[in-house]
């Protein structure tokens, strides 16, 4: 019983970890949305999907709040949002998104980050030609019950839709990055409910690996996505 319980509490609190960072990831995203836009999500686009993406993620009401609401006071510190790149072993490219009130601090802890983990920080434009920024839309399948999936793409080509994906529960739309916007506002005039909504950079090529080498790429993904001022981490590993 109790090696039991201690494989349950285990997975327990690797969930609650997990919850914690996707909080942390997601009051960034608030905080970021509010300093550009105001508080007002009626106003401010960059907000409303952030406030989505929070309840896709069960962020409580009041924790979303007490983000708006502390990224609205003009005398807190703002978080500036910073973009690295480099390489992790075996060639596999690795773009990061940061958040940070201090770059000095977060720069240095990349940096040690890529060379514990047998990598290298390189140069920001360095991998424009690996990565490409894309929207991306989830949406619940049960959200579009009745809808024919092949019309609602055709109609969706006209607000930028690139590509649509479907696997058993969800469906994934993808736009370029400037039409990111339009798409956002076509489905909320079709009254569209998106589970998540974000900008991410999707690789054009990608590195195959042995699992050995594999497990040292991720083993530097992790220690990266461990880091509180990092919000994503993008890479190439096939």
């Amino acid at each position: 019983m109790g090696r039991i319980f201690e494989k349950r509490k285990h997975k327990m609190f690797a969930r609650f970890d997990r919850m914690a960072k996707q909080f942390t990831r997601i009051g960034k995203e608030i905080a970021i949305a509010v300093r550009q836009a105001g508080p007002n999500p009626d106003y401010n686009p960059r907000l409303r999907m952030a406030i989505q993406n929070a309840k896709s993620v069960n962020m409580p009401k009041d924790r979303i709040d007490a983000a708006i609401k502390r990224a609205s006071d003009k005398d807190m510190a703002g978080y500036e949002e910073i973009k690295y790149e480099g390489y992790a072993p075996h060639g596999v490219a690795i773009l990061i998104e940061a958040a940070t009130d201090n770059n000095t601090r977060t720069v240095a802890n990349v940096r040690m980050h890529f060379n514990k983990g047998g990598g290298a920080l390189g140069k920001t434009g360095s991998l424009d030609f690996v990565f490409g920024r894309k929207g991306v839309f989830k949406i619940s399948k049960s959200k579009l019950s009745g809808k024919d999936l092949d019309e609602f793409e055709l109609e969706l080509i006209d607000h930028g839709c690139e590509d649509m994906a479907i696997d058993d529960e969800d469906v994934y739309i993808y736009t370029g990055f400037t039409e990111f916007g339009s798409m956002q506002k076509a489905l909320e005039e079709m009254k569209v409910e998106v589970t998540n909504a974000e900008l991410q950079y999707l690789p054009s090529t990608y590195v195959d690996l042995s699992e050995e080498q594999a497990q040292e790429v991720l083993d530097l993904i992790d220690r990266l996505e461990g880091d509180e001022d990092i919000q994503t981490v993008y890479h190439n590993l096939k």
